[in-house]
């Protein structure tokens, strides 16, 4: 018989399954309850504690020259802010009455734009909103400036007690100021989203991309867990070369101010490689001063004017049909040709009468082309352009900057009945002298770049590589674009013309003393679209196109100038500046050994100019002249250190460090160097004029003048 009672144990269990049923429903009805009535009220107290899925940014890689100097770099800044909610939940409303007014003291001396009184109204308005982003200071500030706000009572206090808390951003500076500014590109303020320039082409290599964090609170603390780590942007390493591309800007802005130019351009190109070394963008603005608002030198379609002429005698010659012994009559300098007059320059001075095919070019008669092309190719017009597209001029070189076209030189066309439809008489002479084509700058300056190159076209390069973490992640060799440009009989030919050009020709002032120079003149007039060239005042391209040394070239360089009214010359003054540019290069290119000037008895110890003790340490070491200094760094990685430098002795130069004022006060730049003087300056938000040579003697805002919006100082070297 079972000892199992069955009458005793069901009611316990009965009841035992009551009970778990009855809890169940309670538990069941209490998480219905909740995620339904109260969930507002439990997904407020769940977003106090935690934040899902926060966005952080990486930073953003930077732009450098091609000898590793920074032209672009991400910094971070601040906008800064107090939470009167946190304040009143950290029940320290009694501290922050009581602090108030030395905060807001605090802030003025910060900040003296605006008076404690003003902070003060400021904050009263807020925690009477009680928000919870009251801003300090309407716009960013720098992390020093964060540093000070963050010492003040109450704010150094940890944000859940202070309420004081900042959004923070990677802001873009360039170490340069405006130089290349139009190549290298901008950031949208606000955005962290490119502009235009390198920075927009390279983007998706600059940017890096997002990480993602989940925030906790533990312990009245937020904490960050890391879910997806940010990756930061790699670096680009440019072709720019900053000194070239100074010179190049300081070159063509002189020319510009001196014959009131509107409109500058100025390209210099590494022949074997086709690296851009330098790129400059220059027009003049409202207030009479020259800047880079687009980049004419990849964009401007305009009629190329005489530079275009060395293309139509390249097709000549390589067809054939005429060899550099061939003559041509120019008469008086007025030719008629198909009811409209070709002119020469000189018409008024009697022409040149005679010419051979190389005084053709050397003088740019434009008779002379137009005239040699007209009567070879005037019944077959489409092999004459089917010529100029084998020569590369019209390709497209695929320049990494938005805005960038390539050459717009037309193919004639005819209909069903063989009649041209595209086509005139005239089209083709005109064509042959720069005209009834677009060409921008640097299609003109791939093709005088080949030439120089033994025939070999060259790509435009501007970029060489990607770098992160100091290793190589991605090359950029130079690209050939065409092997060959002409026959190698009429390359050899063409470039002893445009030696000639230069050395007896109308681009004299192109040329050297110091070396050879090869190169095209070119003058214009600029079409008015529908208006034509005779409505109103006449316009000029003014250019200049060659490559140096000649013998042996390592550089191209292409000049435009954009001017109304007469006097216009090429030779005269695009020709000025393209000396300028190429003597400087060569002076900068001179490698000169310090010890051969000297004998071992004796130390030459130079003048050094205030202003980045760091590199002038750098450029001392190696020279071999010793330096009393109390400080230490690197060039090659270091930022600048600023300071004075002193001989001692005759034999050793002192490097003495300089405290440098708040970014908001005028620093001192008096004995430093140009480049010094305005990049402290400039990194300051402040205009700089420069007048003169040699080091800072007088600056027009005083050291320690308190800087104002839109402010301009002019330093005086000498």
């Amino acid at each position: 018989m079972s000892k199992f009672d069955c009458n005793k144990v069901m009611p316990r269990y009965s009841a035992i399954a009551i009970l778990m049923t009855m809890v169940a429903v309670f538990v069941l009805g209490k998480t219905i309850y909740t995620m339904t009535a109260k969930r507002d009220y439990w997904m407020k107290v769940a977003d106090r504690v935690k934040k899902d899925s926060v966005s952080v940014k990486p930073i953003r890689g930077n732009i450098l020259s091609c000898d590793g100097q920074l032209m672009a770099s991400s910094l971070p800044e601040f906008k800064l802010f107090v939470d009167f909610k946190a304040i009143r939940e950290a029940k320290n409303d009694s501290l922050w009455d009581t602090k108030i007014d030395s905060v807001c003291r605090g802030l003025n001396k910060i900040f003296p734009e605006k008076t404690a009184t003003e902070f003060k109204k400021d904050f009263s308005e807020g925690r009477k909103k009680q928000s919870r982003n009251c801003p300090i200071w309407n716009s960013r500030v720098d992390y020093n400036t964060y540093t000070e706000v963050k010492t003040l009572p109450i704010f150094k206090l940890p944000s859940y007690k202070s309420g004081f808390h900042v959004e923070e951003y990677n802001a873009r500076k360039r170490s340069y100021g405006s130089l290349a500014g139009r190549t290298i590109g901008s950031m949208f303020g606000a955005k962290d989203t490119a502009r235009f320039g390198l920075e927009l082409s390279y983007d998706s290599i600059l940017r890096g991309k997002n990480g993602i964090i989940h925030r906790r609170k533990v312990l009245n603390k937020f904490l960050d867990i890391m879910d997806t780590p940010p990756i930061d942007g790699a670096d680009i390493v440019t072709t720019i070369d900053v000194s070239m591309q100074d010179l190049a800007e300081r070159s063509l802005i002189n020319e510009l101010k001196l014959v009131n130019g509107n409109v500058g351009v100025a390209i210099v190109m590494d022949v074997t490689t086709g690296d851009v070394k330098a790129i400059v963008n220059m027009e003049k603005c409202i207030d009479d001063q020259y800047r880079e608002i687009h980049n004419h030198a990849v964009s401007d379609l305009l009629e190329p004017g005489s530079v275009f002429k060395t293309a139509s005698i390249m097709v000549a010659l390589d067809d054939g049909v005429v060899d550099t012994s061939y003559q041509v009559e120019t008469g008086c300098g007025v030719w008629p040709m198909y009811g409209r007059e070709m002119k020469d320059h000189n018409w008024r001075g009697g022409g040149y009468g005679l010419l051979t095919l190389p005084k053709t070019l050397m003088m740019s008669s434009n008779i002379g082309v137009s005239r040699i092309i007209d009567d070879h190719y005037r019944n077959d017009p489409e092999k004459f352009v089917r010529g100029l597209y084998r020569t590369g001029i019209a390709d497209n070189l695929q320049i990494p900057l938005v805005g960038s076209c390539p050459a717009r030189i037309r193919m004639p066309r005819k209909n069903a009945r063989g009649e041209w439809v595209n086509w005139s008489h005239t089209a083709l002479p005109w064509m042959s002298i720069g005209y009834e084509s677009q060409v921008p700058p640097i299609s003109t300056l791939a093709f005088y770049n080949a030439i120089a190159n033994n025939g070999k076209m060259m790509r435009p390069r501007f970029v060489k590589q990607v770098i992160k973490n100091g290793e190589v992640i991605m090359d950029f060799p130079p690209e050939v674009m065409r092997e060959s440009i002409c026959k190698e009989s009429t390359l050899h030919k063409l470039q002893t013309i445009l030696e000639h050009v230069v050395s007896q020709g109308l681009g004299k002032k192109a040329g050297s003393k110091s070396f050879k120079v090869a190169g095209k003149t070119g003058t214009a007039q600029m079409s008015k679209g529908t208006a034509g060239y005779k409505n109103g005042g006449t316009n000029y391209l003014l250019s200049f196109t060659g490559y140096f040394p000649a013998d042996a070239p390592r550089y191209s360089c292409i000049v435009c100038i954009q001017k109304s009214g007469l006097p216009a010359s090429g030779g005269g003054m695009s020709g000025v500046v393209f000396h300028d540019i190429a003597e400087g290069i060569m002076a900068q290119s001179l490698k000169l050994d310090v010890t051969d000037a000297r004998d071992s008895t004796s130390v030459l110890v130079p003048d050094v100019k205030n202003g980045n003790i760091l590199a002038a340490d750098y450029v001392l070491s190696h020279l071999g002249i010793s330096t009393n200094k109390t400080w230490g760094g690197s060039y090659t990685e270091g930022n600048p250190i600023w300071g004075c430098a002193q001989k001692k002795g005759g034999r050793s130069i002192s490097l003495e460090r300089k405290q440098i004022q708040s970014s908001r006060y005028i620093p001192d730049v008096t004995g430093m160097g140009a480049r010094d003087a305005v990049y402290l300056l400039e990194s300051r938000g402040v205009k700089v004029t420069v007048i003169g040579r040699g080091k800072v003697i007088k600056q027009s805002l005083e050291p320690g003048h308190l800087i104002k919006k839109g402010e301009r100082c002019q330093i005086s070297l000498k």
